[in-house]
């Protein structure tokens, strides 16, 4: 059963997202975005709450993606990030983004804490952070 409810529309939307944020980073950091994308429409809580589906989140504004925001999302969704996307919509999961809401990319170290969300760890360039059970139950 698929994590999220989906049409081609949304798989094609999140492969496109995928491309933007994480070309260079290769097929596990495209995943690894999917994931946290994946995850803040199940999340219903936090800067999440009234996401319910993968349009809303690649187009969230303000707290979305910065390739949305900042005008690099124009590149289509090719059959490699579709399949990608199609993965992380089953619900397949990878770490450290199994249940992380937000990554960046920071100047040096990962910082243990961003905007109060703990370190799940690193890969490549980007950092990925997860909220607490507490914060944010429905994303575990």
């Amino acid at each position: 059963m698929p994590a999220v409810r989906s049409t081609e529309a949304d798989v094609k939307l999140l492969a496109r997202l995928l491309r933007a944020e994480a070309e260079g980073e290769g097929r596990l950091g495209m995943l690894l975005v999917g994931n946290v994308g994946v995850n803040r429409v199940i999340a219903r809580c936090l800067d999440f709450k009234h996401i319910t589906n993968i349009r809303q989140m690649v187009f969230q504004s303000p707290g979305g993606f910065e390739a949305v925001q900042k005008g690099y999302f124009y590149q289509p969704a090719r059959q490699s990030e579709i399949s990608l996307a199609r993965k992380v919509i089953q619900g397949n999961r990878y770490h450290p983004a199994n249940f992380s809401l937000w990554f960046f990319e920071p100047p040096g170290a990962c910082p243990p804490q961003w905007f109060n969300q703990w370190n799940t760890g690193r890969f490549k360039s980007h950092c990925f952070y997860k909220p607490t059970e507490a914060d944010c139950p429905s994303v575990y």
